[in-house]
């Protein structure tokens, strides 16, 4: 009976050893599965914010996308812009051309109408000088005909005589 009582020792000593590997396992499992979740919850936040990275990117990819157009964009209308500005430049210039001719001409044109009004008040004068003429031409040419008619007479008279 001493050997079962020893063996029975024994298999309490074995049982509380086995016991307390139990509990350290058991405990250790504890500790894994909290630890487990732990790095579940990581996971879970680390994909949380991996997606909110990639959207991040992706938003900011569209971003620099809209910013490379809006860049192109710009450069094209400051191309425009300086084409423009050219082209009004030379325009500019050309209506400053333009006014200057215009000026020219219309300083000719006042000389030309001045011209033209003395040359007009010339032509009445001479018209008026032809008038009077004339006048003077048909009461000569009355005058003429008085007188004609006179001496034709006389030479009629002379020749009856």
């Amino acid at each position: 009976m001493d050997k079962i009582r020893e063996k029975l020792g024994n298999l309490k000593l074995e049982a509380e050893s086995w016991q307390e590997k139990y509990e350290d396992v058991k405990e250790q499992l504890k500790q894994l599965e909290q630890d487990n979740t732990e790095k579940e919850n990581q996971i879970k936040a680390l994909t949380t914010k991996n997606q909110n990275l990639d959207n991040e990117v992706e938003k900011l990819e569209s971003e620099l996308s809209e910013h490379k157009q809006l860049s192109e964009d710009s450069h094209n209308l400051r191309s425009h812009n300086e084409n423009f500005t050219k082209k009004n430049q030379q325009l500019e210039e050309e209506l400053e051309e333009s006014d200057s001719k215009l000026k020219e001409t219309t300083d000719k044109l006042r000389e030309t109408d001045l011209r033209a009004e003395g040359l007009e008040r010339k032509v009445l004068s001479l018209e008026q000088d032809r008038d009077d003429w004339e006048k003077k031409y048909e009461e000569l040419q009355v005058k003429y005909d008085e007188a004609k008619k006179e001496l034709d007479e006389i030479a009629a008279s002379l020749e009856n005589l």
